[in-house]
């Protein structure tokens, strides 16, 4: 009967834990929605001309809404009565959105409150909050089909869902600690990819900067050409703001070599400006190349790819320096394949039509962008992450040790006999090692000195003597080193005062004894 209960507890409060996260989803929306709606709101009202009621303010709203998420419009009220698809969405706009669902994922399964209450699993979290963000979103852009700026279905289909899942995703990413895969392949190469994306873009942002400012006159001319009054003017600095991520993207592309696009048949690349662009007034177009052929100043702009390059093979480098080479070549490509993924999905969204006929191609075109950043990585990439790893493991190579020195073994020196007996002598003393009457053959132990030889047994005084036979010449024992010995703990032993000379002769044995 309790575990019935217990299990629909459980359930209910997983129902609930999901609930919640799609109320958070929806609650994101509302926010991003929101924040733009009053921006819009407070430009119009400071607007000495507006230009229709607060409902035209309000769908102005929603479609930079729309458009923050990579959704393109479709301006009606054109001069030539044709509509007209509105798709550069500025990328800064996007950040307060994917922020909001960043953060709504994150906190629903991991709230920090450190209570016991049932969570929903990860793919549930992505799911909850990312339907509860596009039924807002869905709304909006039924809202959005009676205004001014309706929406595009197609990529309103496309785009909506994965900007929106992607921030959930990752928010639920965060939540977990930032796992990466388990193969050092794997996550060695996301690293790579990430630092190499970010050089990438920064340097893409210093080109359209120093471009900027070489054409700084003809940008200050376009900006006060735009509007006359402080309001508009602080309107068009804010749509500059939003669009500053695109100029980056847009640098970095000039940067690879496909370049850029402004208008049909209209190419930008470091090489020249092939075509007659015509391009509308505004500042920040207006630090893009002159026509005709590129000079060494343009081509300076392959300092961006290869800095980025040799960042990319560098961080491979380092961490493959214990791994076979196949392996480091592998991710290293692998982190050039991530790198172009990314570019691609960056370039798409930086770019887009302006409008109909030639404007309807304007920025860099995603498939040649992420193709460049793949042969810069392939072609330049994997050598030098291999040369950085070669490097690398000449410091993990063990030193030699030295060679053992050889130290030649003594010499014998041959020994005089009476050396030799004198040794023999004085090792059965008791000084140094005990007597030894092997070392002796010819001394006879019953022998006193000074007395008569012995004679050999079955002989007689009639028996003629046999020849001493000479001593053998025997090398001389080498003594043991002596060891430190306690003498005062031996009962046996007597100190005297003096030790007997070498020519004193040792007093007889005492036949009594």
């Amino acid at each position: 009967m309790t575990h019935p209960t217990e299990h629909s507890l459980v359930q209910g409060g997983r129902s609930a834990a999901l609930a919640t996260a799609c109320v958070r989803g929806g609650v994101a929306a509302g926010l991003g929605l929101g924040a733009l709606a009053v921006l819009v709101t407070a430009a119009w009202i400071s607007s000495p001309y507006p230009d229709g009621g607060p409902g035209g303010a309000l769908h102005v709203a929603s479609g930079l809404w729309l458009l923050a998420h990579g959704v393109d419009l479709v301006r009606t009220d054109t001069l030539s009565g044709l509509p007209a698809p509105l798709g550069v969405a500025p990328m800064l706009l996007a950040a307060l959105p994917v922020w909001l669902v960043h953060r709504a994922a994150r906190d629903t399964l991991d709230p920090g409150d450190g209570g016991d209450r049932p969570r929903p699993s990860p793919s549930g979290t992505v799911a909850a909050v990312g339907g509860g963000y596009l039924l807002v979103a869905a709304v909006v852009v039924v809202y959005s089909e009676s205004g001014p700026l309706p929406a595009d279905l197609i990529t309103a289909g496309l785009w909506l869902p994965a900007v929106v899942l992607g921030a959930a995703g990752a928010g639920v990413w965060t939540a977990l600690g930032r796992p990466l895969p388990g193969q050092r392949q794997a996550a060695a190469a996301l690293r790579a990819t990430g630092l190499g994306l970010v050089t990438l873009c920064g340097g893409g942002a210093v080109l359209a900067a120093v471009s900027l400012a070489w054409h700084a006159g003809e940008a200050q001319a376009a900006f006060t050409g735009l509007a006359g009054e402080w309001s508009g003017r602080a309107a068009v600095l804010l749509l500059v703001l939003a669009l500053l991520p695109n100029a980056a993207v847009w640098g970095a592309a000039y940067g690879l070599g496909p370049g850029f696009t402004l208008g049909t048949g209209v190419l930008a690349t470091p090489l020249g400006l092939a075509g007659d662009p015509a391009v509308p007034s505004f500042p920040l177009l207006a630090a893009l190349p002159a026509e005709g052929r590129g000079t060494w100043v343009h081509w300076a702009a392959a300092a961006v790819p290869l800095a980025a390059t040799l960042v990319q093979g560098w961080r491979v480098g380092r961490t493959a320096k214990g791994w076979p080479a196949r392996d480091a070549a592998l991710t290293a490509l692998a982190s050039a394949w991530g790198c172009g993924a990314a570019v691609a999905v960056l370039a798409a969204a930086a770019g887009g039509p302006l409008g109909s006929g030639r404007l309807s191609a304007f920025g860099p075109v995603w498939w040649q962008a992420g193709a460049a950043t793949v042969l810069w990585g392939a072609c330049l990439g994997v050598p030098v992450a291999l040369t950085v790893r070669a490097w690398g493991r000449r410091a993990l190579r063990p030193k030699p040790l030295p060679l053992p020195v050889s130290v030649p073994a003594p010499s014998s020196v041959p020994v005089p006999a009476a050396v030799s007996a004198s040794a023999s002598a004085s090792a059965g003393t008791g000084i140094g090692e005990p007597f030894d009457l092997e070392a002796q053959p010819d001394a006879a132990p019953d022998a006193a000195p000074g007395g008569p030889a012995p004679q050999a047994a079955g002989t007689g005084p009639g028996t003629p003597a046999a020849a001493p036979t000479p001593p053998a010449t025997k090398p001389v024992p080498v003594p043991a080193p002596a060891l430190d010995l306690d003498l005062d703990d031996d009962p046996g032993y007597e100190p005297y005062d003096y030790l007997p000379a070498a020519w004193e002769p040792s007093p007889p044995p005492d036949p009594k004894a």
